[in-house]
């Protein structure tokens, strides 16, 4: 009995742990290419390119900017990244108004001049 009591307990231990378990890192880089060698771009909002690696490292997608040419870019990119899931944002620089969006939707924002392949480095790094 106190076998079962037991294997019980570590079962709902395990399961409560996976429960609280906070969500994957995503990873997006602006990116001047569409490679981890590229660039990082000046601007996340501008940025041709968005590549999405996820808590490993994993370059998992590569994609042109949707919203590179809009008006208000840096909302409209915010908004795009949220929407994928995205929890770190990797660019040169950023315009006060993509920053205090990212942050409303819980996005951080990592500057960083160099290839994207080490920036995603120094994120994971940092966490």
């Amino acid at each position: 009995m106190k076998k079962v009591i037991s294997l019980m307990l570590a079962i709902l231990f395990l399961v409560s742990g996976l429960a609280f378990a906070g969500p994957k890192e995503k990873i997006a880089a602006a990116a001047n290419g569409q490679t981890p060698e590229a660039s990082v771009s000046a601007q996340a909002g501008r940025a041709p390119f968005f590549l999405f690696f996820d808590e490993n490292g994993k370059l998992t997608e590569a994609i042109t900017n949707p919203a590179k040419d809009s008006q208000n870019s840096g909302i409209a990119v915010a908004d795009f990244l949220a929407g994928k899931g995205v929890t770190v944002v990797v660019a040169e620089a950023y315009g006060p108004q993509i920053v205090q969006v990212m942050k409303s939707k819980g996005i951080r924002a990592v500057p960083f001049k160099g290839s994207v392949g080490e920036a995603v480095k120094k994120v994971l790094k940092s966490d």
